[in-house]
C-alpha cells in the first residue's frame, strides 16, 4: 500500500519529498511477502465467497464484479508504470495462471453451475469454462482428480486469464523506482509517535532500531501503511477518526511443496468453498505460486491466533490497542463473532493428521511427505463502532483519514495487495482534493476506465484489459502440460 501511494504521487508530482520509514531492514518483509499471502490477484474469477446466494436460489454477483474492476484498476496502473519504465520487467511480479473454483456433493455442483450461469456473459468474466467431467477438470487440474470416487458429484469452472503476483517483489520494484526518483528510503527506523503541529504539518518522531538514536522529521502529509501497527499509530496520532476502531489479530498457517513433479502437474489458483459457518478467511485454496521464477504449490489456510499485529511484532500489541473508546466495541463484536471464535479454537486443536485430510479432499494422493507448513502474514481485522449495532467485525479494510486530509491510514486485511491501487486512487481524491481537479488528465492518461465504466457494454472493457495482458507479458495460460489421463 505504502509503495503503491508512493509511486502514485511521484507519477503526478515528480518534485514532492517522499521520506518512507521502515522498521525492518528491508521492505516487504511482512504483509507484501509472497509467502505472507496468496497472490491470487483477486479478480473474483474464482473466490465463491464474492458471489453469495440469495434466498431464492440466484446468485448475487455484485461484489464479484467490483473486485474484479478494482483489480482492473491495478492492472491499468501497473501496466502504465511498465510502459513508462517504472517497471521494467512485469514477468518479476506477475504471471498468468488459471483460476479455478472446484466442489463436490450435488448441492455445491447446483451452486457453481447457478454462478457459471450469473458470470458467463459478463465482460468482465469472458472466457470462463464450466464442467462436471471428471475427464475435463482433470485436463485443468490433474491432481484434483485421481482417488475420488466415480459416484461424487463435482464441478469446476476454469479461466485461463487468471494471474499470480508476487507482493514482495512488484512493492520492491516500486520502492527502487522511487529511490531512483529522488525519494528517500529510511530502513530500521522505528515511528514512535505523531504529532500535529500549530501550522498543520505533523511531527514524526522516530528512533533508530541499532542505537536507539531519537529523530524528529515534519511532513505536510502521513501516511500510515505499517499493516497491522497501523492501528497503534493511528493512535498515537490521537485523531478523533480513529476512536472506536479496534483490531483481532489471526495469523495463518499453509501447507507448501516444492516437489518440481508435483508442482509441474498443477497449474492453477483453485478455490473451494468453505464450511458452512466458517469465515471467509477460510476458503481453501490450492495454489500455484510463482517466487523469483520458480513455481511451488501451496494449500490452505489454516488458523492460528497470536497477540502480535505483525509477525515480527510484540506480543503485547493487542492489549497496547485496547482503548476506553474502543473496548464497548470489541467485547461487542467478539460477542456477535462466537463462531469466529469457535472456528479459531477447533482449528487451533486441530491435529496434523486433520488439517492434512483437508489438503486431501482437494488432491487425494497427497503425500505428507512432500508437503510442509508455512506461517502467512498477520491478519488484524477491523473492529468498528456501528451506530446501529454498536461493535462489529468486518473482514475488509477501512481507510481511516483525518477531516483536513493530512495523515491517512489503511486497517484490516484486504482481499489481496492486487486492490491497493483502487483504495489509493480513492485515498488521494480524499487528501489531496484541492488538487485532485489539476492531476484529473493524468489519472485519466493512467486510468483510461474505472469503477463501473468497466462493467458497462459502452466502455470497451475487452480493449483494455488486452492492452493491459500485452503490457504485463498475460497471455492465455498454457495448460497443455497438464495432460487429461485415465478418468476417476
Amino acid at each position: 500500500m505504502s509503495a503503491t501511494l508512493g509511486t502514485l504521487l511521484k507519477q503526478l508530482e515528480p518534485d514532492w519529498d517522499i521520506q518512507i520509514y521502515e522498521k525492518l531492514g528491508a521492505v516487504a518483509l511482512e504483509s507484501s511477502n509472497p509467502w505472507n499471502n496468496a497472490g491470487t490477484g483477486h479478480a473474483a474469477l474464482c473466490e465463491l465467497n464474492y458471489t453469495p446466494q440469495r434466498a431464492d436460489g440466484s446468485i448475487d454477483i455484485t461484489s464479484a464484479v467490483k473486485v474484479n474492476e478494482q483489480f482492473q484498476v491495478s492492472r491499468q496502473f501497473w501496466a502504465h508504470l511498465v510502459e513508462t519504465g517504472a517497471l521494467p520487467d512485469p514477468k518479476a511480479f506477475i504471471s498468468s495462471t488459471p483460476h479455478m473454483s472446484f466442489v463436490w456433493g450435488a448441492d455445491n455442483v447446483k451452486y457453481l453451475r447457478a454462478r457459471f450461469d450469473a458470470l458467463k456473459d459478463h465482460p468482465l468474466f469472458a472466457g470462463m469454462e464450466y464442467s462436471e467431467d471428471a475427464s475435463v477438470i482433470r485436463g485443468w487440474a490433474p491432481l484434483l482428480i485421481p482417488g475420488r470416487k466415480k459416484s461424487e458429484p463435482i464441478a469446476a469452472t476454469h479461466i485461463k486469464s487468471g494471474t499470480d503476483v508476487d507482493f514482495g517483489a512488484l512493492t520492491r520494484m516500486m520502492m527502487k523506482y522511487l529511490t531512483e526518483n529522488g525519494a528517500t528510503l529510511n530502513l530500521e527506523k522505528r515511528v514512535t509517535g505523531l504529532d500535529k503541529q500549530k501550522d498543520g504539518s505533523w511531527r514524526i518522531k522516530f528512533r533508530d532500531e541499532v542505537g536507539v538514536t531519537p529523530h524528529t522529521v515534519n511532513a505536510n502529509f502521513v501516511f500510515v501503511g505499517a499493516g497491522g501497527n497501523a492501528l497503534n499509530l493511528l493512535q498515537k496520532a490521537g485523531i478523533p477518526e480513529i476512536r472506536g476502531f479496534g483490531g483481532f489479530p489471526i495469523s495463518g498457517e499453509f501447507l507448501r511443496t516444492d516437489n518440481p513433479e508435483i508442482v509441474a502437474r498443477h497449474n492453477a489458483k483453485v478455490y473451494g468453498k468453505a464450511s458452512v459457518g466458517s469465515p471467509p478467511m477460510s476458503v481453501p485454496h490450492l495454489d500455484t505460486r510463482v517466487v523469483d521464477g520458480t513455481a511451488s504449490l501451496m494449500f490452505g489456510p489454516y488458523a492460528g491466533f497470536s497477540p502480535k499485529f505483525l509477525k515480527q511484532g510484540s506480543w503485547l500489541d493487542l492489549i497496547k490497542s485496547v482503548r476506553p473508546h474502543n473496548l464497548i466495541p470489541m467485547i461487542q463484536a467478539g460477542g456477535r463473532n462466537l463462531s469466529l471464535v469457535s472456528y479459531l479454537v477447533g482449528q487451533l486443536a486441530a491435529s496434523k493428521k486433520t488439517k492434512f485430510e483437508a489438503l486431501e479432499e482437494f488432491y487425494p494422493g497427497a503425500d505428507p511427505a512432500d508437503w510442509y507448513q508455512i506461517t502467512a502474514g498477520q491478519r488484524v481485522q477491523v473492529i468498528k463502532k456501528d451506530a446501529e449495532k454498536g461493535g462489529v467485525l468486518q473482514f475488509g479494510t477501512e481507510v481511516v483519514a483525518a477531516a483536513d486530509g493530512s495523515i491517512a491510514g489503511l486497517l484490516g486485511a484486504s482481499p489481496g495487495a492486487s486492490t491497493a491501487v483502487p483504495i489509493m486512487l480513492g485515498l488521494t481524491k480524499a487528501c489531496f482534493a484541492d488538487r485532485y481537479e489539476e492531476w484529473t488528465p493524468q489519472i485519466a492518461r493512467m486510468f483510461p476506465l474505472v469503477g463501473d465504466q468497466l462493467s458497462s457494454p459502452a466502455g470497451h472493457v475487452e480493449g483494455v484489459v488486452a492492452r493491459t495482458a500485452s503490457t504485463l507479458g498475460l497471455g492465455a495460460a498454457d495448460s497443455t502440460t497438464n495432460t487429461p489421463a485415465d478418468d476417476a
